[in-house]
């Protein structure tokens, strides 16, 4: 897990996006405990409570359990649900990347141009 210190980005939001991509990708597998709040804040140098966000968040958002004593446990994902969020970050991508290139100057074939490019590369 990667955490920028100086990101704009809230350090327990990257915790959760990353564990979010995770589960949502099926490399985190239904069941499967996250790693204990402390030992994560232990290793990645932060506060529990930092950590401790970063999991409500999840768990707000139905993608993990928290189990008393044991810790937090992985959701069986809803295929549904899955691809409804998975087309909620790419929207929310996309509306970012659509602000950052009006910011720019481009115009939307140019967008779709680098999008296309972006595309290919990761194939």
């Amino acid at each position: 897990m990667k955490i920028y210190q100086n990101s704009n980005e809230p350090i327990y939001k990257q915790i959760a996006s990353q564990l979010r991509e995770q589960i949502l990708s099926g490399q985190l597998k239904a069941g499967e405990a996250l790693p204990s709040i402390r030992v994560l804040a232990q290793n990645l140098k932060i506060s529990v409570i930092t950590t401790m966000k970063a999991y409500e968040e999840l768990a707000a958002e139905g993608l993990v359990t928290a189990s008393k004593g044991k810790g937090y446990f992985v959701n069986e994902q809803d295929k549904q649900m899955l691809a409804e969020q998975h087309l909620r970050q790419l929207e929310d991508s996309l509306t970012e990347a659509i602000r950052s290139a009006r910011i720019a100057g481009l115009d939307v074939d140019e967008i779709c141009e680098t999008l296309r490019t972006l595309w290919e590369m990761e194939n």
